[in-house]
């Protein structure tokens, strides 16, 4: 047995343990390769699928139960620091928000097996007070259906290599290769996929003085000011309800549907409170789709706007798309 897989059997409880805990605390690396391994293992009778899955449930329940507590304690402040670590930027916190909205608890079942939510996913619950004992109970079931379809996956696929001795034999060989080489490449396609992304975020944000020149400029002649859109999902609104000087709010999909309505001759300006503009950037670029080309995400979104010192007004439901916004309102 090479030296590689060996050590691994030695410590493979441990090693899986520590391996889901720390992906479930936010660090970006990949589960599913260990997961899968463990399986496979589990076929030639060298580790007990039944202790390795009770381990990844065990780290589940004590990463996401740290995450609950914070979210619960501290809010949208740890929701925004979890989307920071998240290597899927286009899974950012509005992803997590609208799930949690549409099927509330129901959403950990399912959690784990979709990018960028597994994380989030845990402190929105706490933000949105879902009780403990209702979180453990949803938490484990997702954490225990995550961890059985990988690891029984590697399992079928151990039964399947074990009839072959030659290809049981190449993949005991050359395992460590083979692993080393999953996580490489798990890392490279994320990584790629976020700075492509994040180029194109680059490309057509503007920063929040530029939008105030803009809106003086439009006060100062007349003109009709930029049409603002406030993205944020109702429990960003929780820690401060205000929006920026003629801003409309609506939610990413009925943007997408009442896509007719938007302006076409100006600028449409979209903000969320993603530390990236992820959320801005993505709705900006499916308007492209529908022939709204003047659309713009604000860098910094809502909080950069307010850090700056610019005046934010309470909201109103407008009768009819916003013309030109005062900027008498104090902050």
């Amino acid at each position: 047995m090479p030296i590689a897989i060996e050590f691994f059997v030695q410590y493979a409880y441990v090693i899986l343990f520590t391996w889901v805990l720390l992906e479930q605390l936010g660090i970006p690396i990949p589960t599913t390769p260990v997961l899968l391994t463990v399986g496979t293992l589990s076929a030639a009778h060298k580790l007990h699928a039944s202790i390795a899955l009770a381990g990844v449930v065990a780290a589940c329940l004590l990463a996401d139960s740290l995450w609950w507590w914070l979210g619960r304690r501290f809010g949208g402040k740890v929701v925004k620091l979890v989307c920071r670590l998240s290597l899927e930027a286009s899974a950012c916190v509005k992803k997590t928000e609208g799930y949690f909205g549409k099927r509330g608890g129901v959403t950990l079942l399912f959690a784990k097996f979709v990018p960028g939510l597994n994380t989030l996913a845990p402190p929105v619950a706490g933000q949105t007070g879902m009780p403990y004992p209702k979180f453990l109970l949803m938490d484990g079931l997702g954490a225990l259906g995550w961890g059985s379809a990988y690891i029984f996956a590697g399992r079928f696929f151990g039964d399947i290599v074990k009839k072959n001795a030659e290809l049981f034999h190449l993949l005991g060989k050359f395992a460590g290769v083979l692993f080393v080489l999953l996580v490489i490449g798990f890392f490279v396609q994320k990584l790629w996929r976020q700075r492509k992304f994040l180029l194109s975020v680059r490309e057509m944000r503007l920063d929040a003085r530029e939008l105030k020149e803009m809106i003086e400029h439009a006060v100062e002649e007349g003109t009709q000011a930029p049409y603002i859109v406030d993205l944020r999902h109702p429990l960003d609104y929780l820690p401060d309800p205000r929006v920026l000087p003629g801003a409309v709010r609506i939610l990413p999909a009925e943007l997408e549907r009442q896509h007719d309505q938007i302006p076409r001759d100006r600028d449409i300006v979209l903000y969320c409170t993603c530390p990236s503009e992820e959320t801005s950037a993505k709705v900006a670029l499916k308007l492209h789709k529908f022939g709204i080309y003047r659309v713009r995400p604000l860098k910094g979104g809502f909080d950069g706007w307010k850090e700056a010192g610019y005046p934010l007004e309470e909201y109103a439901e407008p009768e009819s798309p916003s013309t030109t916004p005062k900027l008498a309102v104090s902050a």
